[in-house]
Parts: C-alpha cells; structure tokens; sequence
C-alpha cells in the first residue's frame, strides 16, 4: 500500500458504521504505539475506555469527529470538543508517521479557527507529546488521569490560532 502525502489524505465525517473499525483502531494504537511511555496495565486501562460501544459511539459522535480510510483501511480518526479541544486523535499504527495525524490536526485546528476559537488545546498523552510540540503547542499543566485501577500521565497542551489578518498578510 502507498502511503499519500498529506495534503493527499482523504478525511470524512464520523459516521455510525464506523463505530466498530474505530474501536479497534484506538485499541491498536494504544497497544503499539504507546509502549514505551505506558505499562501493560496502564495501556489495559486506557483501551478500555472503548470497552462500551454505546458510549465510545457517543463520545464520537458528541464533538466534531473526522476519519481517514486509506484504499479501504481506517487510517486514523480525530475529534473535535467545544470547537476548541482535540478529544482524541489516533492513528492506526501502520500510518504512524505518514502524515494522517498531520492531516486529522490540521483539519481540526482549521474547524475550531473557522468556529470562532482563539486557541486550541489538546491532553497530550506523554506517546503524543512531541507530535504536539512540533506543531506550537505548548505545555501548559501536567496531569495524572486516574483510569480504572491505575494513574496515567498526561500534558494539557495549548495553541494560539493565527488570527484572520495575519493569515491574509502571507
């Protein structure tokens, strides 16, 4: 499978059918890609959180949620919440690095400008931390989310959004 560019990557609207593929997407991610930040358990933990379809679905189905299918494969999926927070962003592990969550944040920073915000925020997981800061977040607080019988870490990130008149001075 070729990998697109980012400017390439095709981004939708959540739709319910998508529920299950997503579900297991985040589960993948988690599992893969956050093993060297988090433990098994605390990773257990966290894949729970969709362990409830019904609510996982509401949680995605609640904010502004876009996803990526790449020729038929569910690439990645981001969220939106408030029109100013990043809820979820997550990549399937085999695009990990190929832009979609370039692609899924750039999207959201650009709905959350277009709806008014001044700034954009994110709990950056310590796995997605870096991501955050090469796009201008900033630290902001750090925080311990207590998560069935376990702590994990986070960081609370925060972006300012350009405003309209700088953008059309390029």
């Amino acid at each position: 499978m070729v990998r697109p560019e980012t400017n390439d990557i095709p981004l939708r609207p959540f739709l319910p059918k998508d529920l299950m593929e997503l579900r297991e997407l985040y589960a993948q991610s988690i599992e893969e890609l956050t093993q060297e930040d988090y433990d098994e358990d605390q990773r257990a933990a966290w894949v729970s959180v969709a362990a409830d379809a019904q609510a996982f679905g509401q949680r995605l189905a609640s904010g502004t949620t876009l996803v990526v299918e790449i020729d038929g494969e569910y690439a990645g999926f981001g969220s939106l919440k408030d029109n100013r927070v990043v809820d979820m962003l997550f990549v399937h592990p085999y695009f990990a690095g190929g832009g979609v969550g370039t692609a899924l944040v750039d999207a959201l920073e650009k709905l959350a400008k277009g709806r008014g915000s001044k700034e954009i925020s994110v709990e950056a997981s310590d796995t997605a931390q870096v991501f955050f800061e090469e796009r201008g977040y900033v630290a902001q607080s750090r925080n311990s989310v207590p998560l069935e019988d376990q702590w994990l870490m986070n960081t609370t990130m925060a972006k300012p959004l350009a405003s309209a008149e700088k953008d059309n001075s390029k």
